[in-house]
């Protein structure tokens, strides 16, 4: 279900009839990282723009995305996407160029901006696991493969295989500078041994209440999922050995409604003051060096880019390549 934002007395103009203000919509994954893309972006954004109300909607969903442009009525005017995602939605023709007369390209680390695609946020899949659920803690993604050591349920990620089957090599002793091309008939083979220990989570929120509830024990997770349960004081663990980096980004799909306003909200996301933002409420890196300036020595500590000993970046320009063709696979597998 759509949630909305909506500033002010607008509330009560939208409640009593047609709504009198312009309304953007910016779709995310949910739970608490679009939370904080609400507090950090669209709340200032809306009061920055008066009239303006940005509407919540989630979480991304890829083939709703490319059928509403096919459609030509696209109701999302920005979408957070995976990185992988955003250049092939390019290379196919389902978003806007970013206008670079609005967004200040210059201002954005290079790796995270490209002709039609801006960063989110920077951040790391690391091995999460349930402080009581085994004598002492995992430390490596061998350990997610080892259920006599680590008993219980395992997480992964549903929807994208970019991660897991990185994980699944490293775990069978694949070195990292060795990882691409995927072998994929190995990376399958290794996760058929835990196959039936799975559980598999499809947004953060998910993943999130897998873990603090305790149906699986370990597994792979966004890091500011995990910050957002320790500071919530859940029994959770983080581990960062070989903990795998990238970046999500925000893309204005082609044809959208109010494409004008999804520059401006672009401006917005990656300006220092909205990353920073960002970043102190999530635990992800912001993809605005100078964002770092804003921020306390805390949280900065907290970022993946503090954690780059063994830090092994996924080859998006190769998921890009190769997504189609992998995902038929993976999906085939988790059917089977």
């Amino acid at each position: 279900m759509r949630t909305k934002l909506i500033l002010g007395t607008a509330m009560a103009l939208f409640a009593a009839g047609p709504a009198l203000a312009e309304d953007m919509v910016f779709t995310s994954w949910g739970g608490t990282t679009q939370d904080a893309q609400q507090e950090a972006w669209a709340v200032p954004f809306a009061a920055d723009h008066a009239g303006v109300n940005v509407l919540m909607d989630g979480p991304t969903d890829y083939g709703k995305l490319k059928a509403m442009v096919e459609a030509g009525s696209p109701v999302w005017d920005v979408v957070d996407v995976e990185y992988d995602f955003a250049v092939q939605a390019a290379k196919e023709g389902l978003v806007e160029p970013v206008d670079f007369n609005v967004v200040d390209r210059k201002a954005i680390d290079p790796r995270f901006v490209t002709d039609h695609a801006v960063g989110s946020f920077y951040y790391s899949f690391v091995l999460g696991y349930n402080e009581g659920a085994s004598s002492e803690p995992p430390a490596s993604w061998a350990d997610v493969f080892d259920t006599d050591k680590h008993p219980g349920k395992r997480a992964f990620y549903k929807w994208s295989a970019p991660g897991a089957l990185e994980i699944a090599l490293l775990a069978d002793g694949v070195a990292p500078k060795d990882l691409y091309p995927l072998d994929l008939d190995r990376a399958f083979a290794k996760l058929d041994a835990i196959k039936g220990d799975i559980v598999w989570w499809g947004s953060g929120a998910e993943s999130q209440q897998l873990l603090a509830s305790g149906e699986a024990s370990l597994g792979q997770f966004w890091n500011g999922r995990l910050y957002a349960l320790q500071q919530e004081g859940a029994p959770v663990g983080i581990s960062w050995a070989q903990n795998l980096t990238a970046a999500d980004m925000l893309v204005v799909p082609k044809g959208a409604k109010h494409k004008d306003l999804a520059m401006q909200f672009l401006a917005r996301a990656t300006s220092p003051e909205g990353q920073a933002k960002l970043a102190e409420l999530t635990a992800y890196a912001p993809v605005t060096p100078a964002a770092q300036k804003l921020m306390d020595e805390a949280t900065v500590k907290g970022l993946p880019d503090q954690h780059t000993e063994g830090q092994i970046d996924l080859d998006m320009a190769y998921w890009a390549d190769h997504r189609g063709e992998i995902a038929d696979r993976w999906y085939a597998w988790q059917a089977q």
